[in-house]
């Protein structure tokens, strides 16, 4: 069960990050017009705050604040 819900947790920090990649490379492109800038940033940001999620998330299974059990 365990594994099943880290697994869980890098799937679902995954798309979440795919999503706002996207979103990050449109909003710079659109305030710069430069595609080395937009990529740029892309990539930094979202290596660090992915990591920041994923930690984030895990942090959360351990608090049982609106968990109902089964």
């Amino acid at each position: 069960m365990a594994t099943t819900l880290i697994r869980r947790s890098v799937v679902k920090a995954v798309t979440y990050r795919i999503m706002i990649m996207r979103l990050d490379f449109a909003t710079i492109f659109l305030l710069t017009d430069a595609v080395k800038a937009a990529l740029g940033f892309m990539i930094i940001s979202n290596i660090y705050t992915t990591a920041a999620y994923l930690i984030h998330e895990r942090m959360w299974t351990k608090i049982n604040w609106g968990v109902v059990e089964a």
